[in-house]
């Protein structure tokens, strides 16, 4: 009986897939259109990068739904695909691993609204839009739901307990986080440090705290808020840093760090205690292969 996804990181450290938004746009997507929507029209371009990163050694996949909450399909015109869209993604992704072993992480991105008091987002209507989605989701055999690139402990809280309520197996509370200007500390952007969301999320009852993304946030930069996970809750640790930090190119950011430069500072992430290694904004499955050498090198070594 396979393992479950908490059950194997008793055992072993494991590797996670990169970035997916880039990945869509050089598969043809076109910038603005929605994403989600390629898992019922374009299944196979979806399936060709999720193999690419289990080829490079993933041991988990984001599903692509990230965007896949009523809020968000709703503008793109996709609300009525919504539970469609959501289990072909993890779907997708379970095919992906073509019959071996691995771990489907259920993608819900933040709403896009801002929570009342200070927004028009009611609790309820935001619990209602998580769960609707969790639940979808759970039922097409995700491991755990990711709840992602969160940066208010309130929308984070509500997105746990909605998961939760839709029965996910594991749910994983990741946190984008930005570089000081002093680049001495990172904090959200909604004023949350590393250390109260560790403790927020054990508190809420969360299975794993994570990060990913983020202005600034390389491999450095996650390992500096591991150790601050880890000395403020007993929550294993997912990491998800950018490829290197951003420069300007046409008005865009482009990120530029090669896999192998990437790579050289997993050791420092290991050691601060990470459990799960993955990557985000720039990322590629050659930037997953990378890590996926590293880690077991340090296994070996």
């Amino acid at each position: 009986m396979k393992k479950s996804l908490l059950e194997a990181l008793r055992e072993r450290r494991l590797v996670c897939d990169g970035a997916m938004g880039t990945q869509l746009m050089l598969a043809g997507l076109a910038n603005g259109d929605c994403g989600e929507a390629w898992n019922l029209s374009q299944p196979e371009r979806v399936l060709k990068i999720q193999r690419n990163y289990v080829d490079a050694g993933a041991d988990c996949l984001i599903t692509n739904t990230f965007g896949g909450s009523r809020l968000m399909l709703k503008r793109h015109g996709h609300m009525e695909n919504l539970r469609e869209i959501n289990q072909a993604g993890a779907r997708i992704a379970r095919e992906a691993f073509g019959g071996r072993e691995g771990f489907v992480l259920g993608d819900l991105g933040p709403l896009g609204a801002i929570l009342e008091p200070y927004g028009d987002l009611s609790q309820d209507e935001a619990h209602a839009a998580y769960e609707e989605q969790a639940r979808a989701l759970v039922e097409a055999g995700a491991d755990a739901i990711i709840i992602e690139t969160q940066t208010s402990l309130e929308e984070t809280g509500v997105a746990i307990d909605a998961a939760r309520a839709a029965g996910a197996p594991c749910v994983i509370a990741s946190l984008a986080y930005d570089l000081s200007q002093d680049k001495s500390f990172y904090v959200t952007m909604m004023g949350v440090t590393p250390e109260r969301a560790a403790e927020f999320a054990g508190d809420r009852g969360a299975d794993i705290i994570a990060l990913n993304c983020g202005t600034g946030m390389d491999m450095n930069g996650a390992a500096m808020v591991a150790r601050q996970y880890r000395a403020s809750c007993q929550l294993p640790v997912m990491v998800q840093p950018n490829a290197g930090l951003p420069v300007l190119e046409n008005m865009k950011a482009v990120y530029k760090q090669l896999p192998a430069d990437m790579a050289q500072h997993v050791p420092d992430v290991i050691e601060a205690g990470a459990n799960i290694i993955g990557s985000c904004c720039g990322s590629t499955p050659e930037h997953t292969r990378a890590i996926r050498q590293a880690m077991d090198k340090y296994k070996r070594a």
